[in-house]
């Protein structure tokens, strides 16, 4: 037996955050990040609109990139003081992805970070507050998805946390606030989609739900990230339908081993000041995982569909041809979108460079255990081959060096 499972409401369109006037509660929290949701009026909107519909509505601010334990922890006791009905959540993935552990230990104050962290562990939510996400960025999707990553900055290791109860209640979908996201937000959030979709589709966890799901946004992501990317906002408008679709399949077919190690090395050299940011880490990693997977011939026949989907090869090509212009393509991809194709030439402000933050001596004192790491990921358990320590590590050397996979 499989499930299936997303938001019971998903608004959808220009002019949808308006569907908070029909909310019905007593008091609603708002969990936002670093103030792009006020500069640009849309906090405002979102708290009249809660007004309209009688609720008291109290602020959770200042939400930072890759959200941490501590900031979840503070965030729960304002919750707990506060005791809200309904848990709003607005902006990037990251207050998003903060507001969804908040929620667990907003009502299970005893349970411990650890416990979250437990694979489809959590127990019972929406005994204290429904909760409401609404995205402002076009690629995480974390509005849709049964998933949050909280970084632990003691140990450098972001956390999947994974359970259906995470998934939000409603989801806002309104184009407009992803008009306002910056140009390198727009390249690093559409691969991010972009990758959810081509893992989602070889997931041994993919089935007749998530597949048509999987496809169209691939589709959808070819024809627009680039243009949005550019500035066309019809296409951007676009892309924020494309991640949403991007996310309902991840969420239930889940992911594999891009996101395990876009997760495990994130915040793995943040001693040298900067971040491999997730979406950035995702596109470095995604052509060479593709090439890993495609020894095995179950994947390889279906990253083959997504290359017919695609137009990208002849159909009548072999399935080794398709894997090799699927590659191709994402490299094309990340070199229009000024994404590097490797952590050596990853530079601290995440653009190419000749030579990157992450020192070479300082990622090989650490790759064996970012690999062990990897391999505990909530991610890798659903990806089409399964490596060993060994070929993690090795996997990692070609996403430092942008070597090719022969293994």
């Amino acid at each position: 037996m499989a499930r299936f499972t997303l938001p019971r409401d998903l608004y959808h369109g220009k002019g949808s955050l308006e569907a908070l006037k029909t909310f019905q509660g007593k008091k609603a929290m708002i969990c936002v990040g670093g103030g792009s949701m006020k500069r640009f009026g849309f906090l405002d909107r979102a708290v009249a609109y809660l007004k309209e519909a009688g609720m008291e509505v109290e602020l959770f601010e200042g939400i930072e990139p890759d959200p941490s334990v501590e900031t979840v922890m503070r965030g729960a006791d304002a919750m707990l003081k506060f005791e809200p009905d309904w848990i709003i959540a607005m902006g990037g993935g990251s207050p998003i992805d903060a507001a969804k552990a908040m929620w667990i230990k907003y009502e299970y104050p005893e349970c411990t970070f650890e416990d979250m962290c437990k694979v489809f562990g959590i127990p019972e939510l929406r005994r204290k507050a429904h909760f409401c996400a609404i995205s402002s960025t076009s690629g995480t999707a974390t509005e849709v998805t049964a998933f949050s990553i909280i970084t632990d900055y003691a140990k450098g290791i972001k956390y999947p946390i994974a359970d259906f109860e995470i998934t939000p209640d409603v989801a806002i979908v309104d184009p407009d606030l992803a008009e306002t996201m910056p140009k390198k937000l727009v390249a690093h959030t559409g691969m991010d989609a972009m990758t959810h979709a081509v893992e989602a589709y070889v997931s041994t966890a993919n089935c007749d739900y998530t597949d048509p799901l999987a496809i169209h946004a691939i589709e959808m992501i070819m024809k627009d990230l680039v243009p949005s990317y550019n500035g066309d906002m019809a296409a951007r408008d676009r892309m924020h339908n494309a991640q949403c679709l991007a996310g309902m399949a991840f969420s239930n077919a889940l992911l594999g081993i891009v996101h395990s190690m876009a997760h495990k090395t994130g915040a793995a050299f943040a001693e040298y000041g900067a971040h491999i940011i997730h979406g950035a880490a995702n596109a470095m990693y995604l052509p060479k995982v593709i090439a890993f997977n495609a020894k095995d011939e179950t994947a390889k026949k279906r990253y083959g569909v997504i290359v017919d989907y695609m137009g990208i090869a002849d159909k009548s090509a072999s399935d080794d041809e398709k894997v090799a212009a699927l590659i191709a393509y994402l490299r094309k991809m990340n070199d229009d979108l000024n994404i590097p194709h490797c952590i050596k030439n990853y530079g601290a402000d995440s653009y190419p460079c000749e030579q990157g933050f992450v020192p070479e001596d300082v990622f090989l004192a650490k790759v064996h255990d970012i690999a062990v790491n990897a391999l505990g990921d909530a991610c890798t358990g659903s990806n089409p081959r399964q490596p060993s320590v060994e070929e993690m590590e090795k996997l990692l050397k070609c996403c430092y060096y942008d070597t090719e996979v022969d293994f």
